[in-house]
């Protein structure tokens, strides 16, 4: 049985490794998703591959994709590049900029064939070119993947960037704090995603900061989103 302290199972096939992210303005936070497609496994917004974590992994299939789902959440690919030399890797369009000598494999363009297609959807979050972030699905588990589009910290006790979130606004809600909000350039085509995503069938939303959202997430981000009109 695979240990809850370094992946903690959610559904059949579905897994999260919630490791600290400490910033300069405070620890965040953060969270990958690990989603099993026959005997591979895709790793969203991967954490650091401690060993622990890395035998964990293979204990659960061969990690075939490693996926950076925005132009924010690629700290720790190219480590996982490293201790995975046959994984391919994935991006978030403009993110192979920043990555230097490090090169994708795939771009998570909405045409893309992806060969996971069967099991898991991804869509570009529009309007918002700065995190250009690509939300996942995960059919089977009925589950959404997002990293900063929303946020989930449910109080300010558990909370160990409290200055910043108070800030932002991220404190007892689920969904886009102020500066996630100030992302979203073009309110039209982020609605159109909006749209698009909860057009999807879903209940659980995974979020990459605060807690994980296991009931009425797609009514939960209609709310969240409704800003956008």
């Amino acid at each position: 049985m695979t240990d809850p302290n370094l992946l903690e199972p959610l559904a059949a096939d579905l897994w999260v490794a919630s490791r600290p992210l400490p910033l300069w303005f405070g620890d965040v936070g953060t969270r990958m998703t690990v989603i099993r497609i026959g005997g591979e496994l895709l790793l969203h917004s991967p954490v650091a591959p401690a060993p622990a974590l890395r035998e964990a992994l293979d204990g659960l299939g061969t990690v075939r994709w490693l996926v950076a789902p925005s132009r924010l959440h690629h700290f720790f690919l190219r480590d996982f590049a490293r201790a995975y030399p046959a994984a391919e890797l994935c991006g978030a369009p403009g993110l192979e900029a920043k990555l230097g000598d490090l090169a994708l494999h795939h771009v998570l363009e909405d045409a893309w064939d992806a060969p996971w297609r069967g099991e898991v959807l991804h869509h570009l979050f529009a309007g918002a070119p700065g995190m250009n972030e690509v939300v996942l699905l995960h059919r089977p588990s009925r589950t959404l993947v997002l990293t900063d589009l929303a946020f989930n910290v449910e109080s300010r006790e558990q909370s160990r960037a409290r200055i910043f979130h108070a800030l932002v606004g991220a404190v007892g809600r689920f969904g886009p704090h102020r500066l996630a909000r100030a992302y979203i350039r073009d309110r039209a085509a982020a609605r159109a995603s909006r749209d698009r995503i909860l057009a999807w069938d879903f209940e659980r939303v995974v979020v990459a900061h605060g807690a994980v959202l296991e009931r009425n997430g797609r009514q939960r981000l209609a709310e969240a989103f409704a800003f956008l009109g």
